[in-house]
């Protein structure tokens, strides 16, 4: 007996030869309308996808368009709603640096933001670490109560922890928003766990084996092969760091030469009247330094936030 598609064709061809021409036609017929109507069903059903993709996108897109565009106009025509700049005022983007302090904001945000990072990494891949790849009594239980943290809100430890940076006359400085970055993150003690746990034992044995300390094996050769996960939970950090307004607005308020940017764009609202323009040009400066950071990092965070859930 011969392949079985030679095998195929030849029954075909003998379940056809015995059917009249008109009904192979009709056959013929019913088949290329079934093709027809299969390719427009798909062609159909690409258009519905792409139009409500494309609305998403467009309405999404429409609060950053809309801060743009005021932020070009002048005061009049912010206030006016007009929907299109003219002319372009380039200017307010140099004006809002003479305005407010607007660059010494800057610069004690990214202090603040960077700090803030370096502390949310160095704090969560030693735990990570000891959660995930040391096999010792009661780490599950550890991990869900580090876990259970995650549901306490920062409202209920409000007061008191204010208290103990107003005793300890932390109060007007950075403090208070960088130490508590050194005592670790439950959110990325997760994320780090997740990924340590799909990093093969054999690795960590043929290690062990050949005299490597554990501190060793965490900082040679987990943490090399984790950088995807750790790039994910600084670019978390960095982006809570900077969007923070609470924070600032509750250590730093009492001091203008510590805002940040988050609390410093509150300068351009008055009681009686708002700069529109001028507050859109700063938010747009606020903005823009996120966006940046996603666009050329966005491989990495979302392969760092992916892999986080191989395994575990």
């Amino acid at each position: 007996m011969g392949p079985l598609p030679e095998r195929i064709t030849i029954q075909m061809s003998n379940a056809l030869s015995h059917l009249s021409p008109e009904k192979i036609a009709e056959i013929e017929l019913h088949s290329k309308k079934a093709h027809r109507s299969k390719r427009w069903h798909d062609f159909l059903e690409m258009v519905g996808n792409h139009s409500i993709l494309i609305a998403l996108s467009v309405i999404f897109f429409m609060p950053l368009y809309l801060v743009i565009v005021i932020s070009l106009m002048n005061k009049g025509q912010a206030e006016t709603r007009s929907i299109w700049p003219s002319p372009f005022m380039w200017s307010n983007y140099v004006e809002v640096f003479t305005l407010v302090p607007f660059l010494k904001w800057t610069l004690n945000t990214l202090f603040v933001s960077v700090m803030g990072t370096i502390g949310v990494v160095v704090s969560s891949v030693p735990p990570a670490y000891v959660l995930s790849r040391l096999q010792w009594k009661g780490r599950n239980t550890t991990f869900i109560i580090i876990l259970g943290t995650m549901m306490l809100p920062g409202q209920v430890t409000m007061i008191p922890v204010y208290i103990i940076f107003s005793k300890l006359h932390w109060i007007p400085s950075f403090l208070p928003l960088i130490v508590p970055t050194f005592f670790s993150s439950a959110f990325s003690i997760f994320l780090l766990r997740q990924f340590f746990t799909s990093i093969p034992d054999e690795i960590s044995d043929a290690a062990r084996i050949d005299g490597c300390s554990e501190f060793k094996l965490m900082m040679r050769i987990v943490v090399p092969l984790a950088k995807p996960a750790i790039a994910a939970i600084a670019l978390f950090a960095f982006l809570g760091s900077w969007n923070d307004f609470f924070g600032p607005l509750l250590y730093l308020v009492e001091n203008e030469d510590l805002w940040t940017l988050g609390i410093g764009l509150n300068a351009f609202q008055g009681i009686h009247h708002v700069q529109t323009n001028m507050l859109m040009t700063a938010s747009a400066l606020f903005m823009a330094p996120v966006i940046i950071i996603f666009f050329f990092s966005q491989k990495v965070f979302i392969e760092g936030v992916t892999l986080t859930g191989v395994k575990g």
